[in-house]
């Protein structure tokens, strides 16, 4: 916007009309001061915006009518004033972080401008437009409200992440640390019990092989009494072979129990809790009721056996209950597995702890087939673990 300047021209009535109609057909507020800051002109937008009447603004100081205080309505001094400032220096300005005051004494953001009158080189006085920028305020406002909670949501959502990678990074090296513990015992039993079952085989077949190789230097007595004698040994021996074969069975049933092949899930689910509760001599209350026909594919049967499994485990590692109660079922093409003992029972923050593996084991096997792990624990009043596992897109 060019500066104004005083023309003999704008004097003229035509000219007169033609800026009075200029001035009204804007939506923005204008007004002309003189070098004391009192009104020249203002037009019917800016009077309405400042709650006046145009004719009662003509000649008043403008910066005691409207602009008199600060937004925290502490006094604004005219010597302050960056329109008096400007103009008298013959500088326009653009300012967009004050207010105006209306006739009511509300205050309104305001984005102005001031541009110089000039007369030659010499300043008349100045043009003030402005607009009413509370809305635009408000937005902008809401806009930057909306960003800073976003960040705090994308901090808070990046924070999470990295705790459940730590938690996942930690679930790892446990799981690898079962892993290696399995081993370890199967290593073990493998080597103290069937090692040593084999080794008395191996000693047997030995000694009867030598004895087969004396038969000829023997008397018929004495050939037939050690006949009598590696008989018994046999006898012995196949009661090793015997242990052997049922310590392989128990083995492989540790690694994956036959009967989840051969009989399905739900047998190998009773077989597996009347197992727990015979070495645990925990009470069962056992409840079934499951529809013919419905079967879960082998790597969502194999994730919900593991998970009643671990349930199991920690009832006997920490519940010291007294009776387990056993519901299975399914209802509104969703299955429940819960498992309830009247043990000691514990806060519900301790199984949601970073180091409660085995809890975070079973929520991640049931939340990569879409179900949930909810428990309900009370100190003293026992605990209840249950599986919840939609069946649609396992059945």
């Amino acid at each position: 916007m060019e500066t104004p300047v005083l023309n003999p021209i704008a004097s003229h009535p035509l000219w007169q009309h033609q800026l009075g109609l200029l001035l009204e057909s804007t939506g923005e507020g204008i007004f002309g001061i003189d070098l004391d800051g009192h009104c020249m002109f203002i037009n019917r937008a800016g009077a309405q915006m400042l709650g006046h009447e145009a004719r009662d603004v003509i000649g008043s100081n403008m910066h005691e009518l409207t602009h008199h205080s600060h937004p925290d309505g502490s006094h604004y001094a005219d010597t302050d004033c960056p329109i008096f400032n400007a103009f008298r220096r013959g500088l326009p300005c653009r300012i967009d972080t004050e207010v105006f005051w209306r006739r009511d004494g509300s205050a309104f953001a305001v984005e102005y401008s001031s541009h110089p009158i000039m007369d030659g080189a010499q300043v008349r006085g100045a043009v003030i437009t402005f607009v009413d920028i509370t809305e635009r305020r408000r937005q902008a406002e809401a806009l930057q409200l909306a960003k800073d909670e976003l960040g705090l949501r994308v901090q808070e959502r990046t924070r999470e992440l990295s705790d459940a990678l730590v938690q996942l990074r930690e679930l790892s090296a446990w799981l690898d640390k079962v892993r290696e513990d399995e081993r370890t015992r199967i290593a073990r039993e493998v080597h103290d019990e069937l090692g040593s079952l084999l080794v008395a085989l191996k000693m047997d077949v030995n000694w009867i092989g030598k004895r087969l190789g004396e038969q000829q230097e023997r008397t018929p007595d004495a050939a037939e009494a050690m006949r009598t004698r590696m008989r018994s040994k046999c006898s012995n021996m196949s009661q090793l072979i015997e242990r052997a074969v049922d310590n392989v069975g128990r083995i492989i049933t540790d690694l994956r129990p036959s009967i989840l092949d051969h009989q399905g899930l739900w047998a190998a689910l009773e077989w597996q809790a009347h197992e727990f509760v015979q070495s645990a001599e925990l009470a069962l209350q056992w409840h079934f009721d499951v529809p013919a026909g419905v079967e879960l594919p082998e790597p969502a049967a194999i994730a919900v056996f593991r998970i009643f499994q671990e349930m199991l485990s920690n009832v006997g590692r920490h519940a010291k209950a007294r009776s387990l109660d056993i519901r299975i079922g399914v209802e509104d093409m969703q299955l429940s597995i819960s498992v309830r003992d009247d043990g000691v029972g514990a806060p519900v923050q301790a199984f949601e702890a970073a180091t409660s593996y085995g809890v975070l084991g079973m929520r991640e096997r049931a939340r990569h087939f879409g179900g949930r792990i909810d428990i309900d624990s009370r100190v003293g009043e026992g605990c209840t673990f249950c599986l919840h596992l939609p069946l649609l897109g396992n059945a």
